[in-house]
Order: C-alpha cells, then sequence, then structure tokens
C-alpha cells in the first residue's frame, strides 16, 4: 500500500517506518527462526522471494506495513536503520465487500525487546493510523493457540474471542470501533507524531527524544 510510503510515526519509544528494500535482508534473517515462522504461521523464503514479498506489500492495496525501529538507536546517526529494526506490524484489508474490516498482526522479532510493552505501543499507534487513515471500523487478529502472549495482550486491549480453528490451531479475536473506542484510539494518537519519511531521515539526529 503506498499510502504509508513517506510515513514516519513516532511514538514514545518507537519509530514506524515503510518497508524497505534496505530492511529486506534484516527480516530475512529474522524469518529463518523456526520461532519466528511458527509465530507467523510463515513458510521461509529466499532472499530473493523477499524481495517480491517487500515490493507486493509496497504496491498491493489491501495490505500496510510499518517496519518497527527502537527510536533512541535511531536517533544516533552513526547507527545504520537497519541495525534499529525491532519488527513490524501489518494491517490487511482482507474482505473485498468490507473495506472497513482490517487483519492486525504484529511481530516483536527482537528477542530483547519482548516483555517489554513495546508490542502494546506499536498495536496501539498502528490501530490509531487504521481508523483515521484506511477507515476501519473492525481490527480482526488470528493468533496461534500456543501465542498466549499475543493473545493476552490482543484481550488488554479490548478485544474479544470469536472463534477458535481447531485445524489451524488458531484463535480470532476482533474489536468492533465503536465511539468510546474511537475516542481513546483519538486519544492515544494525539502521543503519536507523523512526520515525513524522506525529510526525517535526513536529519534523524534531530529528532527529539520524549
Amino acid at each position: 500500500m503506498k499510502i504509508n510510503e513517506h510515513t514516519i510515526l513516532e511514538g514514545p519509544r518507537v519509530l514506524l517506518v515503510p518497508y524497505n528494500e534496505e530492511h529486506v535482508p534484516r527480516y530475512h534473517e529474522w524469518m529463518k527462526s523456526p520461532e519466528l515462522q511458527q509465530l507467523t504461521a510463515s513458510e521461509p523464503l529466499s532472499l530473493q522471494q523477499e524481495y517480491d514479498m517487500q515490493k507486493s506489500w509496497r504496491e498491493d492495496d489491501d495490505k500496510c506495513t510499518f517496519i518497527i525501529l527502537d527510536k533512541q538507536r535511531w536517533a544516533d546517526p552513526g547507527v545504520e536503520e537497519e541495525q534499529c529494526m525491532v519488527g513490524d506490524v501489518n494491517i490487511f484489508l482482507t474482505d473485498p465487500l468490507d473495506p472497513s474490516l482490517a487483519e492486525l498482526e504484529v511481530m516483536i522479532a527482537e528477542p530483547s525487546y519482548r516483555g517489554r510493552g513495546i508490542g502494546k505501543e506499536v498495536t496501539r499507534m498502528m490501530m490509531g493510523y487504521g481508523v483515521t487513515k484506511l477507515g476501519v471500523g473492525r481490527f480482526q487478529a488470528k493468533i496461534g493457540l500456543d501465542n498466549q502472549v499475543s493473545i493476552s495482550m490482543f484481550k488488554k486491549l479490548r478485544f474479544q474471542e470469536v472463534s477458535v480453528c481447531n485445524v489451524f490451531k488458531e484463535v480470532t479475536l476482533e474489536l468492533t470501533v465503536d465511539e468510546s473506542v474511537r475516542t481513546k484510539l483519538l486519544d492515544e494518537a494525539a502521543n503519536v507524531t507523523e512526520r515525513d519519511y524522506r525529510e526525517t531521515r535526513s536529519s534523524r539526529h534531530q529528532l527529539v527524544l520524549h
């Protein structure tokens, strides 16, 4: 999806940036992990397939993807952006007949960043973006039954369990964006700054750390 190709979202601890070609090698290394393959229900890809996937995520109208960066590390111009990568977050518009339905996925790929509330911060940021920029009215998350950490996180964000598929060993959780949810997301969005990715990259050492 091209809507976010020049967008950077700045939260308290993380930055969300477009998924670019330069991110692919690190992403490819992550996805060699059997643990991440299992958690994301993914098959291992070749590096070329990963580049093709990155291009499709950028071009396809039903996918919106951001790479998660460690904000503090990124503010140091001596650190390559690829070395600041923490994970990724995606919105998939899965139903052509209902463009307001969005499947949400978040992956904290770097183990040292797990259990620190990063996933919750990123998910809230992405939900705010989905509501304000993409017109999302209902969020859905499909999570492996053995991924209790993610299930617990989404339930804390008021997602409700709607079904369990024993064949695929996953649970589906949903959250309808009613007025109270929308108000809360907009309130939280006040802590998120949207910048131009092209301009910010050239002067990232000037980024104000909260």
